[in-house]
């Protein structure tokens, strides 16, 4: 027995210096990761930007990111602040001589495709140089090349040149089988995004609107494509349409590229470029190299700490609470407004809405700080993919509106889903409910039964008070009647080139336009642009996002490619507890 505890002992003393020792080097490598390394740039070099990974409006704080450790790498990818800036920084970076896009996949919405796009068209005023090369051209990420002086693509590879389409996912069928019944209050003949639960096809109505912002960002794409390509609008449709491009020897035929050649092959041409020796390794940094060397200096303008223009940045889905950097907690954004509006050193505001929209109540939450900005200092909203529904109302307020092309934006409306659930719980699966209340409402909103139809009126009366605000909030920020705004609203989508017309933009333009529109209306030629809210250091956000990283691995693991509907059910979890003013989320657009 002895000998026993002498064996245990000395096995719980080794489990102690191990984990002693691992958590050492876990730290140790965490601080080499934080640590900012100045990235020594070579002369002739190549800035390469590949963008393999979604871009979000703001580079994560996540150091593991470059180490591949626990899967960290998955979620690599640099923020669209960082591309800009430092595109920027390189058209008249000596040591840089040129950009090679290289196996772009551009993942990312149509509007942030189109301001790098435009930053990279601004980077050719220099008269450097522009390559692009893929495997595999979509739509989207040829958009991106068509810009560049050269395109090639792999003699064996895959060019989609075939036109846009959006697919929306019905469960109706699903729930019929269930026994589950989508209980649903709206606003605006245009709301689509309750139809996957009540329908098994698209209304007319939605069909129609569909076909419109489609057709909206099909034009902007081709528009593009031929200036720079010089290929007439009206032949790219054809292309598209016929589907001509079928092999890679028919993209040069059309002139979509310039060459079919292997990797190796255009390496050597960039060496030419860059008077580099064929035996040697080429002079290249990463975007995400180059940026890391910005540091706080990137968005600094003449740097004027005393004049400070605040960016705001509001992305992901609107809900109460605090969120994080991909979603919008309506504490975190309202308390970042105040902060900004009672800092004597901020003289502007930039808000950037990059929102498919959410609830309701946590959007009013927003809007209403916005409009309290407003009236000490000048507030621009610059809109990334989309400023819709929610994401329109938190907008609506601002002095000004910038918006590109293809942002989606509009969809002005409410809804609200209750689910009945008897036919499963009762019908399928053989429970019964009983109970007793101290009101006749008191039980409103149980999803074990039918709404009644005095209920259900009460919840429209709701909804229909929620668009009325809505749309007041609109019209009073638009200057527009609210009749006006009813016209336009009723949850149609619309794109910004499309929201110009009528109103509800009021430039084209990107995000710098926003900034220097912002500047310009404070009075300010020297200012120091300062990013709001400020992001949770890693060591802060450490345990939750590892815990929600090994879990979304592990259901992703599971489900495989039904992780999509996955995603969709928990959202429609969270419509329950409060009347949504949000897109119609289930599409998907190729």
């Amino acid at each position: 027995m002895k000998q026993f505890f002498k064996f245990v002992l000395a096995t719980i003393v080794g489990v102690f210096v191990a984990g002693l020792v691992l958590l050492v080097v876990f730290v140790g490598i965490i601080v080499a990761a934080s640590s900012d390394k100045e990235v020594k740039i070579d002369d002739n070099s190549i800035l390469t930007i590949s963008l393999k990974n979604a871009v979000p409006e703001r580079t994560p704080n996540n150091p593991l990111a470059n180490l591949g450790f626990l899967g960290f790498d998955e979620d690599k990818s640099v923020g669209l602040n960082d591309i800009l800036a430092s595109i920027k920084k390189a058209k008249d970076d000596k040591q840089i001589k040129g950009i090679y896009l290289a196996d772009n996949l551009t993942l990312s919405g149509q509007a942030t495709t189109e301001e790098i796009r435009n930053a990279l068209i601004d980077f050719k005023k220099s008269k450097k140089f522009i390559i692009a090369y893929a495997e595999v051209y979509t739509q989207s990420s040829y958009y991106l090349a068509s810009v560049a002086d050269k395109v090639y693509m792999n003699p064996k590879g895959i060019f989609d040149f075939a036109g846009m389409s959006s697919q929306i996912t019905f469960f109706k069928g699903a729930l019929d089988k269930l026994g589950v019944e989508a209980q649903v209050i709206k606003v605006g003949t245009y709301k689509s995004a309750v139809e996957p639960f009540i329908l098994d096809k698209m209304s007319d109505a939605n069909r129609e609107q569909v076909t419109s912002y489609l057709g909206s960002l099909n034009n902007q794409m081709l528009t593009g494509i031929s200036n720079s390509r010089h290929i007439n609008k009206d032949s790219l449709f054809s292309i598209a349409n016929n589907l001509k491009v079928r092999m890679p020897e028919d993209a040069v035929t059309y002139k979509l590229v310039d060459g079919l050649k292997y990797k190796d092959e255009v390496l050597n041409e960039l060496k030419g470029l860059t008077k580099v020796d064929l035996k040697k390794n080429l002079h290249s940094v990463s975007i995400e190299s180059y940026a890391q060397n910005d540091g706080d200096d990137k968005n600094d303008g003449d740097k004027d700490t005393d004049n400070q223009v605040a960016m705001v940045y509001a992305s992901g889905e609107i809900n109460g609470g605090n969120g994080d950097d991909n979603t919008i907690g309506s504490d975190r954004i309202s308390a970042t407004l105040r902060q900004a509006r009672l800092n004597d050193k901020v003289k502007a505001v930039v808000l950037r809405v990059n929102s498919p929209g959410g609830s309701s109540l946590a959007s009013d939450v927003i809007w209403r700080e916005v409009s309290l900005t407003k009236k000490v200092k000048p507030v621009i909203v610059s809109m990334g993919d989309y400023a819709a529904s929610g994401g329109y109302y938190i907008a609506c307020a601002a002095d000004s509106i910038y918006a590109e092309p293809n942002t989606i934006t509009g969809s002005i409306g409410i809804f609200a889903i209750l689910p009945n659930m008897r036919g499963l719980l009762t019908g399928k699966l053989g429970l019964s409910f009983d109970g007793v209340k101290t009101g006749k409402y008191a039980d409103l909103g149980d999803v074990t039964r039918p709404l009644t139809p005095e209920e259900r009126a009460i919840l429209q009366s709701q909804v229909n008070r929620g668009y009325s605000d809505f749309t007041g909030a609109v019209a009073a920020g638009r200057k527009k009647t609210p009749e006006y705004i009813n016209s336009i609203g009723q949850g149609r989508v619309w794109t910004g080139e499309q929201a110009i017309k009528i109103g509800l933009v009021d430039r084209l333009g990107n995000i710098n336009d926003a900034v220097a529109s912002a500047a310009k209306k404070a009075g300010l030629k020297k200012y120091k642009l300062v990013e709001y809210p400020e992001q949770k250091s890693f060591f802060k956000s450490l345990s939750s996002d590892l815990q929600s990283h090994v879990q979304t691995r592990l259901v992703k693991a599971e489900l495989g490619e039904s992780y999509t509907y996955y995603q969709q059910l928990k959202s429609m979890q969270q419509m329950m507890h409060t009347p949504q003013a949000r897109l119609p989320f289930f599409a998907t657009m190729k």
